[in-house]
């Protein structure tokens, strides 16, 4: 499933605001960066490609709270009572009113633990999603551009974003009670993160344990200010950040904003679908399967050629056994029947007769009748002897069944007719 990944802009959307944007086919490699309006933002390239927009960190604050015991937290369970619940919790750690906010909790959170919850301006986030929903981009996902929790080198990580006019420091990987921290481009930011970082590796070598990554546009500023003692700051664009946020765990999208359970579970499905189809990591498993269906389709066509074969040698067979048994028949065109034909003419020439004939059938229906049933009636079709007038009792019928049935024969008992016919297979 593709993704068109954008990221909202700082300040309320209007009829001029642009979004910057990245579009994906597997989630890992950018196929087009670029910045537009929303009704020129393009479309994801997959049929249930979907549309993610990510919050910039300047736009997010951390708080990290205990909520009561027995509080369903489910993604089905955000209620208005859970909603209050937050806002008493957070009404004296947030500068605004927090009615007017918006929260988030995170993903796998329980009560009676902390548990971290984003805050972000409600009407802000509202009025960019119905911009964007506006513009035929409905929004499926709404994800931080960077979240608390460990970071894939297992230390505190630096990124520098912005311009040069205004370049900003965002830490991540403090530990478990540090949230996400934006703070100027200056040295108390590596000051912070070198306190954060496990001793081991602020012991032995702080420098190259320390991950600072930055914008292009501010790489050169992030060097000069952070480049001490010859760190080298690795280069972190717009497209890989993008790539980062998508593929977190977090959806912002909660409460009023939240979208139905099919709804998440159709995305899930189809997340999880587009990862095994086009994710790199999943590459190795994608050939396994192509090989396996390979060696099937193989496999079957051969056992198909085989039995293909054994029928017709046993079609062959038969057609000799017909032109040796009777040599007088020139062309084959249905060898058992043919054959049936000739057994036929031949009984026929001797003077014998077959189970098929009249007596045979009567004679079989003779032996088998109880005493003292006689029928009233007889019509007779070749292979097919019919007796009218035959009532038999519930114990009886089986046992004429049982009868006839070695003799050759089935028998079927309907309103006093009794229907004789050859048993498939009898001569």
């Amino acid at each position: 499933m593709s993704t068109l990944i954008l990221f909202l802009p700082p300040a309320r959307p209007g009829p001029a605001t642009e979004y910057s944007y990245t579009l994906t086919a597997d989630g890992h490699t950018a196929l087009r960066h670029a910045t537009a309006p929303a009704a020129l933002l393009p479309e994801p390239t997959r049929p249930g490609g979907e549309v993610v927009a990510v919050v910039p960190a300047r736009a997010l604050s951390w708080q990290r709270v205990s909520l009561p015991p027995g509080l369903p937290l489910g993604a089905g369970q955000q209620t208005p009572r859970l909603r209050s619940v937050l806002e008493g919790l957070l009404e004296d750690r947030v500068l605004d009113d927090a009615a007017q906010l918006h929260f988030a909790i995170q993903p796998g959170a329980h009560a009676g633990s902390p548990v971290w919850v984003a805050v972000c301006d409600r009407a802000w986030l509202r009025e960019n999603l119905q911009a964007l929903e506006a513009a035929g981009r409905r929004v499926s996902r709404v994800v931080p551009e960077f979240a608390p929790g460990p970071t894939a080198s297992g230390s505190p990580e630096l990124c520098v974003l912005g311009s040069p006019e205004e370049a900003y420091v965002v830490l991540t990987g403090q530990g478990a009670e540090q949230g996400v921290a934006v703070l100027p481009l200056t040295n108390m930011a590596l000051a912070l993160a070198r306190a954060g970082m496990p001793l081991a590796d602020a012991a032995n070598n702080e420098d190259n344990a320390l991950v600072v990554r930055a914008e292009p546009a501010v790489a050169l500023l992030a060097e000069r200010t952070l480049g001490q003692q010859g760190r080298q700051i690795a280069l972190h664009t717009t497209s890989q950040r993008a790539l980062d946020a998508a593929r977190g765990d977090w959806d912002l999208a909660q409460f009023d904003l939240a979208s139905t359970g099919r709804t998440r579970a159709l995305r899930k499905a189809g997340s999880a679908l587009s990862a095994a189809l086009y994710a790199p990591q999943w590459r190795a498993a994608r050939w396994g399967a192509g090989l396996l269906v390979v060696a099937h389709l193989v496999g079957l066509n051969a056992w198909a050629w085989q039995e293909q074969q054994a029928l017709a040698a046993k079609q062959a067979g038969v057609r000799n056994a017909l032109t040796q048994t009777f040599p007088q028949v020139k062309v084959v065109v249905d060898a058992p029947v043919q054959m049936e034909r000739e057994l036929a003419l031949l009984r026929q020439a001797a003077g014998s007769v077959s189970a098929r004939d009249l007596e045979p059938l009567l004679a079989a229906a003779g032996t088998a009748l109880p005493s003292g049933h006689q029928p009233t009636g007889i019509e007779y079709t070749p292979g097919e002897l019919r007796l009218r007038g035959v009532s038999l009792g519930a114990e009886e019928e089986p046992a004429l069944s049982a009868r006839l049935q070695a003799a050759g024969y089935r028998a079927r008992l309907d309103d006093g007719r009794l229907l004789l016919q050859v048993a498939e297979g009898a001569p």
